[in-house]
């Protein structure tokens, strides 16, 4: 979890390429049968570095899938303070928006839908708000059939 949090740093601070390709060093060493915690974590930050939204959707798609692996045991393994339940909003906002830019606005509803049903797990803090945030205008955007990237999409800093 450190070499990847690394890696989201020097991603955040511009230095998308390097980062990329740390990320993909780390996820060739962990397997698609590695641990789920570090395959979950690992496809959602990678995701996040690619602008075009098909290769974000297909690392966002490896996200989910090893969160339905993970369990709240291996979660507070890492931090006492995490469900995994807390993990599937983001992980759900992430995939309606790939899919919403795509221009693919019936799997963006489905998954907007569920950020939403998920939503009461997120925490009562800054990060829960920027989550409830993100799915509000995500889904606005897909009401409006709107394919535009969104400026509060992570990513690299501008």
């Amino acid at each position: 979890m450190e070499a990847i949090g690394h890696a989201v740093v020097r991603g955040r601070s511009g230095d998308t390429a390097s980062a990329r390709r740390e990320l993909l060093g780390l996820w060739s060493g962990i397997g698609v049968t590695g641990d789920p915690l570090h395959r979950c974590s690992l496809a959602h930050y990678l995701a996040d570095l690619h602008e075009d939204p098909a290769q974000a959707l297909a690392w966002d798609i490896r996200a989910l899938d090893a969160a339905d692996a993970v369990t709240d045991h291996r979660v507070q393994e890492h931090h006492a303070g995490l469900r995994i339940a807390g993990f599937y909003p983001s992980l759900h906002l992430n995939l309606a928006d790939d899919y919403r830019r795509l221009g693919s606005f019936e799997a963006a509803t489905e998954h907007i839908d569920a950020a939403r049903t998920h939503a009461p797990s997120l925490p009562q803090d800054p990060y829960g708000d920027l989550i409830r945030g993100a799915i509000q205008e995500v889904g606005e955007s897909i009401a409006r059939r709107d394919r535009t990237p969104r400026a509060s999409a992570p990513g690299p800093a501008a």
